[in-house]
């Protein structure tokens, strides 16, 4: 018999180490982006967080259409 497939959901909160696993997005270019206002994001004391439903909205935002 085999095993069930166990679906586990994404987390809501990324660090940045995390949305360069996933999106390719290098560290030092998020820096930037943060800096330049062009990524949505969160700090709490020295660390960044970036909410997974903002990011999808921004990426969707900057969808090329042709």
């Amino acid at each position: 018999m085999s095993e069930p497939i166990v679906m586990i959901a994404p987390k809501r909160w990324m660090r940045p180490s995390d949305l360069e696993n996933e999106f390719g997005i290098k560290t030092s270019y998020q820096a930037q982006l943060r800096s330049e206002g062009k990524i949505p994001y969160s700090k709490r004391g020295k660390f960044v967080f970036y909410d997974r439903e903002k990011v999808d909205v921004w990426l969707e935002d900057a969808a090329m259409v042709s």
